[in-house]
C-alpha cells in the first residue's frame, strides 16, 4: 500500500479478516475502508458478514460491535435449525412424484347380481333388458329411426367442386 497515508487503523478480528479505515491521498474528503484477508485463506472461502459489508461501503457510519456480531451468529444458528426442521417436515409428507401405493383393485364380479344376471335359459327368452338400445325401443313402439335432414341436402354449390390449379408461369393472370 505504497502512496497511502494511514491516518486511522482500526483492527477488529472477524473470521481472520482485518478491516482498515484510512485517509487516501487521492480523495481527501472521505476515508477509505478496506478489508485485509487472512493469508492462509483461499479467496473462495472468504466470508464477510453483512454488517461489515455495510461498513465497507459507507452505508453505516460505525463498524459493527462485538455484541452485534454475536447476535448475528446466533441468528444464523437459529436459521439453520429452523431450515433443518422445515426439511424434516417436508420429507415426512408424501410427494406426488413418489410411486403410488398399491390400491385395492376394482371388483370385476358382482357379489349379488340381482337384476343384472345374464341367464340364457328358456324362461328368460323374450324378456328384454330394461335398458335397451334406442333402435330396439323405436322398433317396439312401431316407429322407425328418423332420417337426418342434413344427409340429403342439395349439393352443387359454386365452391363445392372447386380445386386449385397448378401454377403456370406463362399465364398472365395479373394483367401486367
Amino acid at each position: 500500500m505504497e502512496g497511502l497515508k494511514i491516518a486511522l487503523e482500526e483492527e477488529v478480528p472477524s473470521c481472520g479478516n482485518t478491516f482498515w479505515e484510512f485517509k487516501d491521498a487521492v480523495s481527501s474528503n472521505r476515508l477509505r475502508r478496506i478489508v485485509q484477508y487472512s493469508s492462509n485463506t483461499h479467496y473462495s472461502d472468504i466470508q464477510i458478514t453483512p454488517q461489515w459489508h455495510q461498513w465497507l461501503r459507507h452505508t453505516r457510519f460505525d463498524p459493527p460491535s462485538i455484541v452485534e456480531q454475536e447476535a448475528d451468529v446466533e441468528r444464523q444458528i437459529s436459521i439453520k435449525q429452523l431450515a433443518q426442521q422445515a426439511d424434516e417436515r417436508w420429507a415426512s409428507k408424501p410427494s406426488f412424484l413418489d410411486k403410488p401405493k398399491e390400491q385395492p383393485r376394482p371388483a370385476t364380479q358382482v357379489k349379488d347380481p340381482g337384476g343384472y344376471a345374464q341367464d340364457n335359459t328358456d324362461e328368460t327368452k323374450g324378456v328384454r333388458n330394461a335398458v335397451g338400445s334406442t333402435e330396439e325401443k323405436l322398433e317396439s313402439q312401431g316407429t322407425s329411426k328418423k332420417e337426418n335432414p342434413w344427409d340429403n341436402h342439395k349439393r352443387g354449390g359454386p365452391s363445392e367442386g372447386w380445386q386449385p390449379q397448378a401454377w403456370d408461369p406463362n399465364s398472365g393472370g395479373s394483367g401486367r
